[in-house]
């Protein structure tokens, strides 16, 4: 006797693989799910740059106009790169601005070390898209 599920033809009957071979990931819109999750990485780092900029001044010294600028741009560039998360060149501008933010480092030390942090939050937000949508 053949159950609602296997009649289906989505699972075998012996474990939680799918026939095909196609992974599912138990959510109703993974390209959704992973969008927010690219978006709302860029946007946290766009405000964490920008809040950074009154600390960095204060306790880390002299923090020159042009790192500055390079703060204040890599922010707006993480907002825009969050509203374009459709697209999928946007994942690999966000790698581009995670290795930019690692590189503006040589205006401020602190701006390396937000750089690594960052980069270490994309590459897991790439590993779970990776594990979501294969």
């Amino acid at each position: 006797m053949v159950g609602p599920e296997q009649a289906a033809g989505s699972e075998q009957a012996g474990g939680s693989e799918p026939v095909g071979g196609v992974r599912r990931s138990g959510l109703r819109n993974p390209d959704k799910a992973v969008r927010g999750l690219g978006a709302g990485t860029m946007s946290l780092e766009a405000l964490v740059l920008l809040l950074a900029i009154q600390p960095i001044r204060v306790v880390g010294g002299d923090l020159s106009g042009a790192a500055i600028g390079a703060i204040v741009a890599l922010a707006v560039a993480c907002v825009v790169l969050a509203g374009m998360m459709r697209r999928p060149w946007a994942w690999y501008a966000g790698t581009v601005i995670q290795g930019l933010l690692l590189l503006s480092g040589l205006l401020h030390w602190s701006l390396f070390a937000l750089g690594v942090m960052f980069a270490l939050v994309w590459a897991y937000a790439l590993h779970v898209r990776r594990v979501i949508l294969g």
